[in-house]
């Protein structure tokens, strides 16, 4: 799993976040959600910064550039 995977699946599971519940907050498919978490895509980087944001990190801790 790479480290956006993992960061992803960590931080969604520390707000107490589902999957679904997490795609209707910022608006993205839950599927694409579930494909980002199983390592199957990687968001664009519109979606990244969107990520950070929500969950307070940068982009560089969310794609694991920094700890």
């Amino acid at each position: 799993m790479n480290k956006f995977a993992e960061r992803l699946k960590e931080l969604r599971e520390q707000k107490g976040l589902s999957q679904n519940t997490l795609s209707k907050e910022l608006n993205i498919g839950q599927p694409t959600i579930a494909r980002w978490e199983a390592n199957l895509q990687i968001p664009n980087i519109d979606y990244a910064i969107l990520i950070a944001k929500y969950f307070g990190v940068t982009t560089d801790y969310l794609l694991g550039l920094e700890d």
